[in-house]
């Protein structure tokens, strides 16, 4: 059975979603997307990585600044859909919206609701220390991320993901998923699960203020973190003024002397050479970069800096 299929998504982890809808028997008739916005040094107009990928296939794209308003109603109905798919879409679907298709709107959420609804969940599983997550396809309502569930898939999580790589990776796994679980809801194979709300966990909208790293917690805590914040907004310190940013850490379970943000040279058979103190062991320092420097290795930036180490790191 074909269906009518609007699909609406911004950033990249939209574009395998869009792909895998494009290449199934079904009928893509147009994609909604983030207008246009400034972007790189020149601060010019760019395309989102969805509106790229719907251009090269030759489908219709649609860029509302918002989705209010009974004029939105309308153009949604005009195109006859069957069902909106959803995939990080970047603006909440009034409840007029939802009702436009005749099967409802699914979305593609990057964790295993109930946990981790909002608008980060891959940033908040690594920041929760989680091993896995996963991608829910969710029958969509009114509420945040609180419909019922069609199918779940979990992955789980290494201790060297970061948000960019998890990301990556559960938006082709929910590629996969999202097809066959459309043509199995279809035929009646699918029933949806209502979510538990015991069960329910919310992520926050994180900010560039998040990225700022504070020593005194401990090193475990430090190092999701960097992992959970890259590629954005990415970790920072201060170093003379300066600010430092932490592209890749690692916690190492060592007691040296010194005060937290304190940074040490480490001895022996470590992954790095060069750490900082914090609450609780050290958070061994990989990739560093200086403001309006290019990213280097801490041991690197050593050998241009011999008084890195020693120095209080921070505000």
């Amino acid at each position: 059975m074909n269906v009518r299929i609007v699909f609406m998504g911004t950033p990249d982890f939209g574009v395998p979603v869009l792909e895998s809808l494009v290449q199934s028997h079904h009928d893509v008739v147009a994609v909604y997307t983030r207008p246009d916005r400034p972007s790189g040094r020149g601060r010019r107009l760019a395309p989102s990585p969805v509106k790229q990928a719907a251009v090269s296939h030759g489908i219709a794209v649609i860029e509302p600044e918002t989705l209010r308003g009974e004029s939105r109603v309308t153009e949604l109905a005009s195109l006859s859909p069957d069902l909106v798919v959803v995939a990080a879409f970047a603006y909440l679907l009034p409840e007029q919206l939802l009702r436009v298709p005749r099967l409802g709107c699914l979305n593609v959420h990057p964790s295993l609701l109930p946990r981790h609804r909002g608008p980060s969940p891959v940033a908040s599983a690594i920041l929760n220390g989680d091993d896995r997550t996963g991608v829910s396809i969710m029958l969509m309502d009114a509420g945040l991320d609180t419909g019922p569930v069609l199918s779940q898939e979990a992955a789980a999580i290494s201790d060297s993901d970061t948000t960019g790589s998890l990301t990556a990776a559960l938006a082709g796994l929910g590629a996969g998923l999202l097809v066959a679980t459309i043509d199995g809801w279809l035929a009646g194979a699918v029933v949806p699960r209502v979510q538990n709300e015991r069960e329910a966990t919310y992520s926050g909208k994180v900010g560039v203020e998040d990225g700022l790293l504070d020593w005194t917690q401990p090193a475990t805590v430090l190092s999701r973190g960097v992992r959970a914040y890259n590629p954005w907004p990415g970790c920072h310190t201060f170093w003379e003024g300066q600010r430092l940013k932490i592209h890749s850490a690692v916690p190492l379970v060592l007691r040296p002397h010194g005060e937290p943000g304190r940074v040490v040279q480490l001895p022996g058979p470590v992954p790095t050479r060069i750490g900082v103190v914090t609450a609780q062991g050290v958070l061994g320092l990989g990739g560093i970069q200086l403001e309006g420097k290019r990213e280097v290795s801490a041991e690197e930036f050593v050998r241009g800096h011999r008084e890195f180490v020693g120095a209080m790191l921070g505000r």
